[in-house]
């Protein structure tokens, strides 16, 4: 049974309930709002399901306010958390989609209003997709996104458990106790893979995702009992999901694709001050949210928005509300997909228009839109018109794409057309999109043949989707056949199915191919965009192969103040001081690159050779042992550190060290030629 099923059979409100649903005179003192990533409506006991265990949450729900009707605008995190905060839809705030877009600094956002009205603010997030980068920090004393960051894989994992996220937003709430307050609690655990912790996962053997949200439950129970039992403060909670999760219904395994009801839908419970308890069957909104949280701190609603006060009178007509899934457009470059709720009347807009009456048909598996075309054209008049539709991506940089890709996001910047037709319509192309999924779990856990292998088969598919390009070229770099990922690059160039980072990626690789006048010809048109740092990263590279040196280091010192967090900048200037003979500059730009990115195998390689130059044997040493950790096939660092371990006269371990360079190195000239060095070493020591 379908989502809109089960609640349908389990809640029922009647209009005449509804009209007694006023505002209360008590003004809460503060606010807490809890988001929890990936969260089915349908996937909690007070919303009817059986087999999941929230008590807290039920508990919370049974004391305040439960809409049985609400949904989201927007089926990635981003953009509907964009929405939450600005109480706009994603075509007036601007965010579209995970990667490539940021909130813009003139958005006041609910965190900027309540902070200008005197409360102490803080956000505790549990994920990447919500890092600060992104501009939903703005106006938050406190903004924890912790979550580590890496450069060197493309497949990082940028989440943090729930129960650590309330750990410490639950120390921030202690600390500021006195003051008014406004907190936002970000839970990820829901959110593909599904891998609840003990006891959930062995409860939850044969249902994950539950596991996970119970999980959730648990890890909110004793906080949200303190609120009910009313030894907090008065608080409005807001609790809710920024988006649901498909599970394979409509042929979607997570969510992004499609805006069906089991990702569209949400839940949403109000408690505190100002909330009459009960359910409540209205149509509720995310774009609600903000003037809800105003109306009920008596902060005054500013004219212009799109939303309502939910703890004013029910309006006796039928709430609209937008929506729009632009995964597929933005990453495939498949049709673009929006749509319109006004009551119970969906219709999404496809090339393959689709129209259904949620009242009569929860699970959408009737169209109605060939039959009904009165009304699919009144509700297709509400749709907003753009300046630009579909909508483009700014930049996505390697960091983000890694970080994004590793909690299941496929993230590209597919070149947009000027129509689309059924053969681009997502439903007609599901089974790609499944496949897509199933080639980023295989790189994620290294099964690289088998990746390679599918990443073919989509593109004898559809061989314009340019994000499989990605997928393919850095599998094969991975793997070592760095000919065949610049002939897969090449191809895709030419086929003008290229997106910006696998140019990025292809200049970068004809440098170490050692055609750096080919690099600069990829590059140079990319460059030209002064916010574009990587390529500006790759065409200094170019430019000191071409020996350009100057100049690289120029641009690279440009670059360093442009984005001082970039380690792969720091990475490449301590590159080009070794090459300049700048020995300190270059420990110090290592350092600083290893500091933000612990992962990154070259930098460390850069930080041994610079530091062992300036005498700092012992140093050099650990930083060539950490380097090949995370590179063993890096063979010159093997040959330096067993020679560093030499002179530094730690025999033993220069013995294992270049025994080990001699069994493992391949047959090469470069490294025959040094084979002859390492036997006379031996021999001496």
């Amino acid at each position: 049974m379908g989502r809109c099923s089960v609640l349908a059979a389990a809640i029922f409100v009647t209009s005449s309930f509804l009209a007694h649903a006023g505002t209360s005179s008590t003004t809460a003192e503060n606010v807490l709002l809890i988001t929890v990533d990936t969260l089915r409506a349908d996937a909690l006991g007070f919303a009817g399901n059986r087999q999941v265990t929230t008590p807290a949450l039920d508990r919370l729900a049974a004391a305040g306010r439960v809409f049985t009707f609400a949904h989201a605008h927007c089926v990635t995190t981003l953009p509907s958390h964009a929405s939450i905060f600005t109480g706009l839809y994603p075509f007036e705030h601007g965010v579209r989609h995970n990667g490539g877009f940021v909130l813009a600094d003139d958005f006041p956002t609910l965190a900027t209003r309540l902070s200008d009205a005197g409360f102490a603010t803080a956000a505790f997030v549990g994920a990447f997709p919500l890092d600060a980068r992104f501009g939903l920090d703005r106006g938050f004393d406190t903004y924890d996104d912790d979550l580590g960051s890496s450069e060197d894989s493309l497949f990082l994992y940028a989440e943090r458990r729930g129960d650590e996220v309330v750990a410490e937003a639950t120390k921030w709430w202690r600390d500021h106790d006195g003051e008014r307050r406004f907190l936002w609690v970000h839970l990820f655990d829901p959110h593909a893979p599904y891998e609840p912790p003990e006891p959930f996962a062995t409860r939850f053997a044969d249902a994950p995702y539950l596991g996970e949200v119970a999980a959730v439950d648990a890890f909110l129970a004793s906080w949200l009992d303190g609120f009910v039992d009313g030894r907090e403060a008065p608080t409005l909670i807001v609790f809710t999901s920024d988006h649901g999760e498909a599970l394979g219904e409509h042929g979607e395994l997570t969510h992004g694709l499609f805006a069906y009801e089991p990702t569209l839908a949400v839940p949403l419970v109000l408690w505190g001050p100002g909330v009459e308890r009960g359910r409540d069957g209205r149509s509720a909104r995310h774009v609600d949210l903000l003037p809800t949280v105003l109306a009920a701190v008596g902060e005054e609603i500013p004219g212009g928005l799109p939303g309502r006060s939910l703890l004013a009178p029910a309006d006796q007509h039928p709430e609209v509300s937008l929506f729009e899934a632009l995964s597929g457009n933005l990453d495939y470059g498949w049709a673009p997909l929006r749509g319109v709720l006004r009551g119970k009347e969906k219709l999404i807009e496809l090339p393959i228009s689709e129209l259904y009456d949620l009242g009569k048909d929860p699970d959408e598996s009737q169209n109605l839109f060939s039959k009904r075309q009165d009304a699919a054209g009144s509700l297709s008049e509400l749709l907003p018109e753009e300046s630009v539709w579909p909508p483009t991506a700014g930049e996505i940089s390697a960091e983000e794409a890694a970080q994004l890709r590793s909690l299941g996001y496929v993230t590209g910047d597919a070149p947009t057309k000027t129509s689309y037709g059924p053969e681009d319509d997502p439903k007609n192309l599901v089974a790609l999109d499944l496949q897509v999924a199933r080639l980023a779990e295989l790189s994620a856990t290294g099964a690289a043949t088998e990746a390679i292998a599918l990443a073919r088969q989509i593109l004898a598919k559809r061989p314009s989707m340019g994000l499989v390009y990605v997928y393919l070229a850095h599998l094969l770099l991975e793997s070592g056949d760095s000919a065949e990922a610049l002939k897969i690059m090449l191809q895709a160039r030419d086929g003008g199915f290229a997106s910006k980072e696998l140019l990025r990626q292809l200049g970068l690789t004809l440098v170490a191919a050692g055609r750096p006048q080919e690099a600069l010809e990829v590059l140079d048109p990319l460059a030209h965009d002064p916010s574009d740092v990587e390529a500006r990263n790759h065409r200094a590279l170019a430019w000191s192969y071409l020996g350009r040196d100057r100049e690289a280091l120029a641009e690279l010192e440009e670059l360093v103040k442009i984005d001082p967090r970039s380690a792969r900048t720091h990475e490449n200037l301590s590159f080009l001081s070794i090459k300049l003979r700048r020995f300190k500059a270059a420990r110090d730009a290592a350092a600083e690159a290893v500091a933000l990115a612990p992962d990154l195998a070259g930098a460390w390689n850069n930080l041994a050779i610079s530091s062992y130059a300036l005498g700092e044997a012992s140093a050099a040493i650990d930083a060539w042992q950490r380097s090949l950790t995370l590179e063993p096939g890096n063979f010159d660092a093997l040959l330096n550190l067993g020679v560093a371990q030499a002179e530094a006269g730690h025999t033993e371990d220069a013995r294992r060290t270049l025994e080990r360079f001699l069994e493992s190195a391949p047959a090469s000239p470069a490294l025959d030629a040094k084979r002859d060095q390492v036997r006379a070493l031996l021999r001496d020591l």
